[in-house]
């Protein structure tokens, strides 16, 4: 990584150099990966939310040093926000209260009114997308509050039965009165506009938005916008890492006993980096409702958990670039290797002696054992040994020497 750096303190000329060539391959990839296919354009969308949802669990595990083995859970509280805001879902929770509990049920069409009860709620999702951060902040500091006293494997044995709890809680609640549509999900989401322009098109269009007097396709269209977002999340995060709060949080992760003699209020700490890493996951899940179109609570299992942590820690823990690169590779590199394994079989063998989905889950899980052994401080750690968990640091020794 020598030739790109994003340190602004020791190297702010060459850092700033790194940024415009990297947004700028950025901004020209879909022009290139669309001769291809739009396949290619739709991974690297997904592979731009799970950024967010990588950047999101860095605040937690990276700067705090919380193991949260539950963070999908957030995602799916963004992502069924959008569905029950953004859908005809409401419509079928005010019928099936009207039939469940007739009493409730007509306050609430009474509350709502005729448009409601017929067609549920369409909001926009620019008014979703901050709900959904901050009821994501919410369930984030109520997961916190009881763990705040848990380190360690009891602290990850909670937080992946939070993450199980609400898959359980969108899976089951279709009964006695139907808010999620249980294992089917909400569909007919709308779609996210900009200034009045869906980016799925509008019906007939073909599925390309036009946005001064050129059209491009939809998966593209959804890509600048996630771009945009993951951009404001990397400096959000910058700054919070450089921030009085994020010291305070490494200060935690490095020692906790130390940071709280020296008068930071650990409890308050702890429960804030729970509450903003969730609400990153709110946002993503919100634009993951938005861009699918339909939820369902299988898109939100333990494996997902696993797969946000894996890229926060293969990255480099505690540093943002690093954590951006583990997440393009980890959610890209499964469909490329769906893509690649069939076709390179024939090539050298003439027939497919191993399915690809066995083979790309193989070849995934030893690429991951692989790196971890190799690199077991990520595939790009922090250049600054004081952002990096305290198993990185090197030591000093008595005569100001530094030793391996």
């Amino acid at each position: 990584m020598a030739l790109m750096t994003f340190d602004m303190k020791r190297n702010p000329g060459q850092a700033r150099i790194s940024l415009l060539v990297l947004l700028a391959l950025m901004i020209i990839f879909p022009v290139f990966a669309q001769q291809f296919g739009n396949s290619w354009v739709r991974i690297m969308d997904m592979a731009l939310l799970y950024i967010m949802l990588a950047l999101g669990l860095n605040v937690v595990v990276g700067f705090a040093g919380l193991l949260d083995l539950g963070y999908i859970a957030f995602y799916a509280i963004g992502a069924y926000t959008a569905g029950l805001l953004a859908s005809p879902q409401f419509a079928a929770v005010i019928e099936s209260f009207v039939n469940t509990y007739p009493s409730v049920g007509n306050f609430l069409v009474w509350l709502c009114g005729p448009q409601i009860v017929q067609n549920g709620i369409h909001l926009s999702l620019w008014l979703i997308v901050p709900i959904s951060g901050v009821l994501a902040a919410i369930f984030g500091a109520l997961l916190g509050a009881p763990t705040l006293k848990l380190r360690g494997d009891y602290l990850a044995i909670v937080t992946l039965g939070f993450g199980e709890i609400i898959r359980i809680f969108m899976n089951n609640l279709n009964a006695p009165v139907n808010i999620t549509n249980g294992p089917q999900g909400i569909n007919l989401i709308d779609p996210i506009r900009v200034f009045g322009v869906s980016l799925a098109g509008e019906p007939g269009s073909g599925s390309m938005v036009k946005v001064f007097g050129m059209s491009l396709p939809s998966v593209n269209a959804y890509y600048y916008l996630f771009l945009v977002l993951c951009i404001f999340v990397i400096f959000f995060s910058s700054r919070l890492q450089d921030s009085r709060l994020g010291r305070a949080w490494v200060a935690i992760r490095e020692d906790e006993i130390a940071a709280k003699a020296m008068g930071i209020n650990t409890r308050n700490v702890k429960l804030l980096a729970f509450a903003m890493g969730a609400s990153f996951g709110g946002v993503a899940g919100a634009m993951f409702g938005a861009f699918q179109g339909f939820v369902s609570p299988e898109s939100f299992s333990l494996t997902e958990s696993i797969a946000v942590l894996a890229m926060v820690v293969l990255g480099g823990i505690g540093h943002i670039p690093g954590v951006v690169l583990g997440g393009v590779i980890l959610a890209a590199l499964p469909e490329v290797l769906r893509h690649v394994v069939e076709p390179l079989q024939m090539a050298i063998f003439g027939k497919v002696w191993i399915d690809a989905e066995v083979l790309r889950q193989l070849l995934y899980g030893l690429a991951m054992v692989v790196i971890m052994l190799t690199r077991p401080a990520g595939l790009w750690p922090s250049p600054r040994h004081e952002d990096r968990p305290e198993a990185d640091h090197t030591k000093v020794g008595t005569a100001g020497e530094v030793k391996a």
